[in-house]
């Protein structure tokens, strides 16, 4: 599907809005993809052509990524989280189903928890912070273990996201992420939670995803073999497919 791009200001905070429309006579929710630290809806492309196929799919760019321009005070995740919820309701769904990558998963858990009447689901890819992770050092090389087993397709498109983001934006944002308490936004979810993430991810480890999936009201963990951290990305059928089967058979929208 053709996905056209708009800019759009909330609060003094610019994002960007990538929208497919729904194909005709489809009925699956709506589906909103958010990108994690550092990187934009350009890793996401994949993965949103994939469900761009049965439903309507909006990736969101968040302030000071992929080019835009980065806000002039510090932004930590509940503001921006308040921020998305706005541009989410704009976009004329009646309930969406919240997947986000990394960081990504987080402002989606924020999301949800805010305005729980905009969200079907939330989808937690690769989630962060393992609490394996949770200093710059150990994040910084869990990352670097992991472009080992990324395409260089993947790790170009990461690396010059990384460079348009810039370190000061960055480590803003990395200082917000470490400390965002994760596991006690998805056990107050009132949205069903689904954890993906790749079976050789070193970034979101195997345990931590499963106390993830546990400690939500509603949640189930799904691996995809083989893949890594941004699995949505190099295995965007498999993931798709995990997204439509629990929206739809699991928890469908009212």
């Amino acid at each position: 599907m053709t996905a056209i791009g708009r800019r759009v200001e909330i609060g003094g905070l610019a994002f960007r809005v990538i929208q497919s429309t729904r194909p005709a006579g489809a009925t699956a929710p709506a589906v909103v993809l958010i990108h994690g630290i550092g990187v934009s809806h350009r890793y996401l492309a994949r993965l949103h052509d994939e469900l761009s196929m049965t439903t309507a799919v909006a990736s969101i760019d968040l302030p000071g990524f992929g080019g835009l321009p980065k806000p002039s005070g510090d932004v930590g995740i509940e503001r921006m989280s308040a921020a998305l919820g706005e541009i989410v309701a704009a976009l004329g769904h009646e309930r969406v189903v919240l997947v986000g990558h990394s960081m990504g998963a987080q402002w989606a858990i924020e999301t949800a928890s805010q305005r729980p009447e905009i969200a079907s689901m939330v989808v937690a890819i690769g989630p962060v912070a393992d609490d394996r992770h949770r200093t710059p050092a150990s994040q910084a090389r869990a990352l670097a273990v992991d472009t080992l087993g990324e395409t260089p397709a993947i790790n170009a498109i990461v690396l010059a996201d990384y460079l348009r983001c810039g370190i000061p934006w960055y480590l803003t944002q990395l200082r917000h992420m470490l400390a965002y308490p994760t596991e006690e936004k998805v056990a107050a979810l009132t949205r069903p939670l689904l954890v993906v993430r790749g079976g050789s991810d070193p970034v979101a480890g195997r345990d931590w995803c499963r106390r993830l999936a546990l400690r939500a009201p509603a949640g189930r963990l799904v691996e995809v073999p083989g893949g890594h951290h941004v699995v949505q990305q190099s295995s965007p059928r498999a993931v798709a497919s995990a997204i439509r089967f629990h929206a739809e058979h699991f928890w469908p929208t009212p």
